[in-house]
């Protein structure tokens, strides 16, 4: 069974355009906030911390398909993947209460350390990714 991780939020006034919906470039802040919280979940942070490493994004993709508006709940549903040494973020942005799909996107990240060298995926991060 595939693994997916939630995070709800709500839209704010400050981050519509002029068109009176979310911005385009206000979705990656979304995206990333999603990608935190399974860092902390996951307990991730420790290992980023123990080990000096870290978690940079490589490449974004983003497919904008509705519009967001000023105080729409929504959630964002994440799932991870291996490529190589890369983790692959597949993830859904959806309104919470008709469960319409606003946006998808894949983030390419990779693990590097203080010396910008790419490292292998940590163990600990394995259960949590899918095949």
């Amino acid at each position: 069974m595939e693994q997916t991780f939630n995070y709800s939020f709500q839209v704010r006034g400050y981050e519509l355009d002029s068109f009176g919906h979310v911005n385009n470039a206000v979705y990656i802040n979304y995206l990333e906030q999603a990608r935190w919280e399974i860092v902390n979940m996951t307990g991730l942070l420790k290992i980023f911390e123990v080990t000096k490493s870290f978690l940079v994004v490589v490449e974004t993709n983003i497919r904008y398909i509705n519009e967001l508006k000023i105080f729409n709940n929504a959630y964002i549903e994440t799932s991870m993947y291996r490529e190589g040494f890369f983790i692959i973020f597949k993830q859904n942005i959806f309104l919470k209460d008709t469960n319409k799909k606003i946006a998808k996107a894949s983030i390419k990240c990779v693990f590097i350390d203080s010396n910008r060298s790419p490292l292998d995926i940590p163990i600990e991060i394995k259960p949590y990714i899918n095949e």
